[in-house]
């Protein structure tokens, strides 16, 4: 059972611990053999500054990139877009997003890099053959989330989905020989990724999830889709039970949102109605998992010191110090004749 708590002070020391043990793992490789290292990538604000701190680090030397193969958790379906390669270079997209925040940065690209597919599903047909064959597919979970479960005897294109989107990427995680160190956040209600509450473990290695109304609507309030026909209703995940198949998972949390889920998670009862909550069992059979959380997500975590050291667990205190390099303060200059970042 392994399970670590570093808490920091804020987002920038967050940022630089993570970014520093992350970078350590990679530089160790497979095993401690050199032979590559896989890993899995999350998108949201979380790892932001983690990805700049990987970046600067890899550019001066500290790891070698192109050993590092990766693979992120999830990206949208139903994208605007004509065609698959431009609903992949939305600005919305999590390939864009990756694009932006990590791989731009750096000056020697990763062996390979690969979001789920879910772009090159055109959200208006699978909206059709929703409705058309309601006995091909059934709808799981508790919350307003609902993962779409296609049954293994569906054809056209509901079976194209399950065989070429979600299986594959499974099948491309296993070929890479299993992710080293999977990156993750967590949502307000503990959902890991698009594993929304309620949706059991059992059998969500790749989920094809139906956004809930409140989702689409906050995403047109906030601004980033025009309208609610504009906003993916749909979006492909890792589940919880490919998740924390992870060798080593990091998960990185701050700000006052991501109290509850993470305490809820940690000292709570295993259920999916806590997504997030899988890590214990993860734990329980021998996966590492490491959190670097601030202090306002750490102070609950001080106080219930003693329990979790009982349960073997090792607790960091670190929120007294901050980060020698914020986030904010990270330049990255491009190389005139080459254009790499350094």
């Amino acid at each position: 059972m392994s399970i670590k708590i570093v808490v920091c002070s804020d987002f920038d020391a967050i940022s630089e611990q993570a970014a520093g043990f992350v970078s350590g793992r990679i530089s160790a490789g497979r095993s401690g053999e050199g032979s590559g290292f896989v890993m899995g990538l999350a998108t949201g604000n979380s790892p932001t500054g983690m990805y700049k701190h990987l970046a600067k680090a890899a550019n001066a030397g500290v790891f070698d990139p192109s050993k590092v193969r990766s693979f992120n958790l999830d990206e949208y379906v139903g994208l605007p877009g004509c065609n698959p390669q431009e609903r992949a270079t939305h600005p919305e997209s999590y390939s864009y997003f990756m694009i932006q925040e990590f791989f731009g940065l750096l000056a020697r690209k990763f062996a390979s890099a690969r979001v789920p597919a879910g772009t090159i599903i055109d959200q208006a047909i699978l909206d059709q053959n929703l409705e058309l064959c309601h006995r091909e597919w059934r709808e799981v979970g508790s919350g307003k989330g609902r993962a779409i479960v296609i049954s293994e005897s569906a054809d056209g294109y509901l079976g194209w989905i399950r065989d070429n989107v979600l299986h594959d990427y499974d099948r491309q995680i296993s070929a890479a020989g299993g992710i080293d160190l999977q990156v993750i956040g967590v949502g307000g209600k503990g959902h890991v990724a698009f594993h929304e509450a309620g949706i059991g473990f059992e059998g969500s290695r790749m989920l094809l999830v139906r956004l809930d109304d409140n989702t689409v609507a906050n995403a047109v309030r906030d601004g980033h889709f025009a309208s609610a026909d504009d906003c993916p209703h749909f979006a492909v995940s890792m589940g919880a039970e490919l998740v924390f198949q992870a060798r080593t998972v990091v998960l990185l949390a701050d700000g006052p949102r991501k109290v509850e889920p993470v305490m809820s998670a940690l000292l709570g009862p295993v259920t999916p109605d806590v997504p997030l909550s899988f890590c214990q069992e993860y734990s329980a059979r021998g996966g590492e998992l490491v959190c670097f959380v601030d202090a306002v997500v750490g102070a609950g975590i001080l106080e219930q010191r003693d329990m979790l050291l009982e349960r073997g667990w090792q607790v960091i205190d670190r929120s007294s110090e901050s980060a020698i390099v914020p986030v904010r303060d990270l330049r990255f200059s491009r190389d005139p004749l080459t254009g790499r970042f350094c």
